[in-house]
């Protein structure tokens, strides 16, 4: 079964850096793109940071200048790591994936994968 697996999530002071990663398990899983993105208390999913299998990256632009997302194609994995974080930034991030499952020879099928999130506390 293919799933997303995330890591990295915290406690960190304002000024200060954190590094999320997020990989898919499972085989036969080809990336499309992959992002974070971020939900606060009571509030629908904001995108943080998307990145496609050709390194095309997107930024929300309360993130950009501070925050850089990468990807590693062949390990089907997204990084972003978050520099010069602000209270603000304080939420659970959720890792993202888009693409293709191999289900036979001759047979793919799109996917769009949810992690569980991971929370990102920036308080002093």
């Amino acid at each position: 079964q293919v799933q997303l697996v995330e890591s990295g999530g915290g406690l960190v002071q304002p000024g200060g850096s954190l590094r999320l990663s997020c990989a898919v398990t499972g085989s036969n899983f080809s990336m499309y793109a992959m992002g974070w993105y971020r939900q606060y208390p009571g509030k629908q999913r904001d995108l943080v940071a998307t990145i496609t299998h050709t390194r095309r990256t997107n930024y929300a632009d309360s993130v950009k200048g501070r925050f850089t997302i990468s990807t590693d194609n062949a390990k089907n994995s997204v990084d972003l790591q978050m520099n010069a974080l602000k209270t603000e930034a304080t939420a659970v991030y959720c890792c993202n994936a888009e693409g293709l499952e191999a289900v036979s020879a001759n047979t793919d099928r799109y996917l769009e994968l949810w992690g569980q999130g991971t929370l990102v506390t920036v308080s002093s």
